[in-house]
This record gives structure tokens, sequence and C-alpha cells, in this order.
């Protein structure tokens, strides 16, 4: 099995797991508490918890504990907290942009590659989504953490909103010029406080904007080739998307709803007929909506790509953390086992909006009609899977990644408001951002 590891430069002793010489491990009393953080809360919570429940019901080892941790970035800086007391989780829910971070740091995690070969598990790569295995593998192709809830962003719109504006459904807007020209429509013919929104800012507008118009975010292949990269998103292209968010501000074509999902109720109320969202804000907009939606690819730019490339996911997966006894492991292999299933996984896509994870999770979604009943879901695997993935496409890794965030967002919404020009946001954002990629580039080096 794998050595102890180190955190930083202290030792851990894994409890249960150190004894002396000669002394033989105590029995294992079952059964045995499983401790998983989550970062997600409300209808997808509160399924996830029924998963863990269902995979208590059918074992008598193992108990599966779900633990709300608030959000992504809450249940990240939890978990490191709580492994440098010694305290931590079996299992933590990561955001993909935390991807980076986990991985620059390997000492404290048991790579799920291992974790399955290890305790016997089946494991097939090759029915994982290409596009999810490349996002949490290493460069040796090894997946390090368990995928559980990718998503990607979609164009989510008010149907009702369209009818009565007199804009047909079924041809939604597919470049930005005509997302600005059917916010005109609507504007003219509803009472709305905007034509479009969108949430999570960097995510939906500069991460998949790049990936989508076949653009680089970063050198050394979006950070997936060397911890070296530099941010390079101002450019001529970023100008021209950011200039134009900020005009559409001005005029009211546009409302920026705040950072992380925020804007949701701007749609899921009406004041705003179009939103772009995770594939996963499906189940949060089925539930509180009382208006028909539906939703198509995100908008692209024709004038910087012919046609769209492919979008990138969003969502996290779920990371074993290193000082847990072997006893433990196998229940942790197991329970990833039951959860990467095609049944499991297909029922979590089908509630949820996530995409279906494997091959043959799609293949039975589709099998069982369920793309006829609810096309949206597959628009979200449609537009993820539209072209074989280019070096601008197959996601990012950039270590504090979550901190580079936050410079895009104050220079973003600096740009939206006026306070600088989209230029300046777009270098400053650059430049801050890539200060915090050589502060992590040392840490990691060291």
């Amino acid at each position: 099995m794998r050595k102890i590891a180190l955190l930083l430069v202290c030792l851990l002793v894994i409890p249960g797991m150190a004894f002396a010489a000669g002394e033989e491990e105590p029995e294992v009393e079952y059964p045995l508490d499983i401790e998983m953080w989550i970062g997600l809360g409300g209808e997808l919570g509160e399924r996830i918890e029924d998963m863990a429940a269902e995979f208590n019901d059918m074992q008598d080892n193992y108990v599966v504990s779900v633990v709300e941790q608030g959000d992504y970035e809450e249940a990240m800086m939890s978990a490191i907290a709580a492994y440098r007391a010694d305290d931590q989780p079996h299992i933590i829910q990561v955001y993909e942009v935390g991807t980076g971070t986990m991985m620059g740091h390997p000492e404290v995690v048991y790579p799920v590659h291992e974790l399955m070969e290890d305790f016997g598990m089946p494991f097939d790569m090759d029915d994982i989504l290409e596009q999810v295995t490349a996002y949490y593998s290493d460069p040796d192709g090894n997946m390090l953490s368990m995928p559980f809830n990718s998503s990607t962003p979609i164009f989510y719109y008010n149907v009702d909103a369209f009818e009565a504006a007199g804009l047909d459904p079924d041809d939604p807007p597919e470049t930005w010029p005509e997302v600005e020209e059917y916010s005109e429509i609507l504007l003219e013919a509803g009472d709305y406080s905007a034509g479009f929104t969108f949430q999570w800012p960097s995510w939906t507008n500069v991460e998949n904007f790049a990936a989508w118009h076949d653009l680089p975010l970063g050198t050394q292949v979006n950070g997936l080739a060397g911890w070296d990269a530099e941010l390079v998103f101002n450019d001529e292209a970023r100008l021209q998307h950011w200039e134009a968010l900020a005009d559409w501000s001005d005029r009211g074509i546009f409302e920026y709803g705040g950072r992380g999902g925020d804007a949701g109720p701007l749609f899921t109320s009406g004041d705003v007929p179009m939103y772009i969202a995770s594939s996963a804000a499906y189940a949060g907009i089925e539930a509180t909506a009382d208006f028909e939606f539906n939703a198509s690819f995100l908008p692209y730019w024709p004038d910087i790509v012919d046609e769209p490339q492919n979008s990138i996911i969003g969502g996290g997966s779920l990371w074993v953390m290193d000082g847990h006894t072997e006893a433990e492991y196998q229940g942790i292999a197991e329970f990833f086992d039951y959860l990467s299933s095609p049944e499991v996984q297909a029922e979590w896509h089908q509630f949820s909006g996530y995409l279906p994870i494997t091959e043959t999770a799609w293949d039975l979604s589709r099998d069982e009609g369920f793309y006829d009943e609810v096309p949206i879901h597959n628009t979200a695997i449609e537009q993820i899977t539209l072209n074989p993935p280019t070096d601008n496409s197959r996601g990012l890794r950039f270590g504090n990644f979550p901190q580079v965030r936050s410079e895009i967002l104050d220079a973003m919404e600096a740009a939206i408001a006026g306070d600088m020009t989209a230029q300046d946001a777009l270098d400053s954002a650059v430049e801050r951002g890539n200060a915090i990629l050589r502060e992590f580039e040392e840490t990691v080096a060291d």
C-alpha cells in the first residue's frame, strides 16, 4: 500500500495504521464511518445525501455521512484546515478550478486510480467522457480524483417570454449579435429588467468563452502542461466581449447578477428572459420557475470564429484524502464503485443536469428515452462533445485559480461599471493573476 504522506514538512501519523514492531493491527469493528464533505446544498445536496443513504442500505460494513460545508471554496478550505489539524474527512468534493491546487500538493490525497486498483474495483477510464478525463488526470493519463458532478454552461431562455414577444422558441439566438437583437425585441415587448444575465461570470464568460472560441486562456495548454503557465486572455477577442458587456449593461440589455450563482433569481422570477448558467442549474430552475423554459448552445462571436469549438466542464470531483485506514479505504472504493455505476450516474444526470460522466450512462439515458422528454440535458452533452478538444478547449489547470478568479471578477465588475476601461481591466486581471500563478509555482517547487 501507499506510503504515509507528508503535509508540507510535518509527518502525519495515521490513526490506526502506525504500530510498533511486532504489534498486530487491532481487529476492525464494523460498521466504519466514512465522512464526505460537499460544497453543494439545496436539491442537489439532498440528492447526494439520498445516494449515500442508498449505499448504506446496500451493505452493513460502512456508513457514509454527507456533510455540507457551504460552497465549493469553503469546502476545500475547510478540508485543508482539517488536514493540518489531523482531522480530515475521508472524501472532499472540490470544484474543477481547485484541481490545480489539489494536484500541486499530492501528499494530501490518495489518487483514485491507485485506490480502485489497490482494492480491486473496476475503473474503466475509456468509458469516461474525454472532456472529463482530461481535466482530472495527470500528464500520464492517471485519474487523480473521481469525476462526479461535471457540468457545462448552456443558454437557458424563457419560452413563454419568447412567444409573447413573437420570437420562435425553436430558433433561439446562436451568436452574441443575435443575443443583443433578441434582447431588444424582448425588452420592447415586455416588462423585463434586462434581456440576459449569467451566473459564475469567470467560468461562463472568460474560461468557457475561451474554449468555445478556441482561444487560449493561458500558455502551457492552459496550465495542463506545466505550472509555469502564464495568462494571456487580454487580447482583442476578449476586449471585444468585455466592451460589449459594458455597453449592453449601460443600455439595459444585460444585467450583472453577481458572483457565483447569484443571478439565478433574475431568470427564475421572470425578470430576465435569457440566462447563461450551468447545466446543473436545471434542477433549481425546474423547482422554482413558473414558466416553460428551454436551453440551447452558448452564443459565439461570428467575427472571431466561423463555428464554435466545444465548452469545458465545471462542477466538481471527489478527492480521497490521505491519513485513513486501509479498511476505510476499502469502503471508499466500494462507495465510488457504486457512484460510478451506469444506473446511479444516469439517475443523477437525469435529476440534476450534470453530465452523465460515462458513455455507458449516456447510452442508458438515451435508451430510456430520457432526451426525448427533456432535450435540455442532451444539449449540454452535445455542446461539450461538439468537436474533439484542442489545446485551447481541453480545460485548464492553474494553481490557486480560485484566487485568480477573484482578480478576474474584480476586473470584470470594474469594466462593466465603467470604473476601468475594458483593456485596463483585462490587463490588470492578467497581471495580478500571473502574480498568483508565480507564487503557487514557487510553493510547488519548494
